[in-house]
């Protein structure tokens, strides 16, 4: 049996897709090459792949409307978007997808490397045996061992992806306890912070979303003026 992770690479550029997928095979990745959201899914009826590497100018249906339906599909694949050298729009809406990292064209192999590395650690990473792997925020309660959120009024469950499960977890270790925007963006994305990155911004508005009664006053993830997040648990 195949165990080395599996990476998908979309890119209708057929020379650009070529080199990814011989840089990342030399690197002892296991590797598919897909030219559109078409031929992504295809590959996906056969096997659930570990990591898509995702270009954002895709012919026809674009590389967000890929990315959202391939994160509603599964919370464990990984998502790296694809996009243009200096296009933020691009980087937020890629965020807000669903995508767990993105990386800008050009780009140096090492960095894509770099990357790739981060977020199938992430996504790979199985948490340590708890005496208590589930914890309530807000309306839902997160399942550590099993990367979910449950609504306990139905029993449905909501898959998390790879940042959001690293979010909520570095929150759960911590709380009550007012955690740096700049310091959960470097724990969770394993990357340098760029003071333009709002990645972390955007991920608490979506968990504020999935947890919150009233994500507009939040009272689980609460802001902390000039400093940055804090997680309140409920009261017993």
């Amino acid at each position: 049996m195949e165990h080395r992770p599996h990476i998908v690479v979309v890119e209708d550029e057929a020379a650009q897709r070529q080199l990814l997928l011989d840089y990342l095979g030399k690197q002892n990745y296991r590797v598919s090459g897909a030219d559109s959201g078409v031929a992504l899914r295809k590959i996906l009826e056969r096997e659930l792949p570990t990591l898509v590497l995702l270009d954002v100018g895709l012919p026809g249906e674009d590389g967000f409307a890929v990315a959202r339906w391939l994160r509603q599909k599964s919370g464990r694949v990984g998502i790296i978007m694809v996009t243009a050298a200096s296009d933020m729009i691009d980087r937020v809406v890629g965020l807000e997808s669903g995508a767990d990292d993105y990386i800008a064209k050009p780009f140096e192999p090492r960095e894509l490397l770099a990357r790739v590395k981060s977020v199938l650690r992430r996504i790979s990473d199985t948490p340590a045996a708890r005496s208590n792997p589930q914890i309530r925020m807000g309306r839902r309660i997160l399942d550590l061992d099993r990367r979910v959120l449950i609504d306990p009024a139905n029993g449905s469950e909501d898959r998390l992806t790879a940042s959001e499960f690293d979010l909520l977890k570095v929150f759960a270790e911590n709380p009550n306890r007012p955690l740096n925007r700049d310091w959960l963006l470097e724990v969770t994305a394993h990357r340098e912070v760029d003071a333009f990155d709002r990645a972390i911004d955007l991920r608490i508005t979506r968990l504020r979303r999935k947890v919150e009664v009233d994500p507009a006053h939040p009272d689980a993830i609460r802001t902390v003026r000039g400093v940055g997040y804090m997680f309140v648990p409920p009261k017993a």
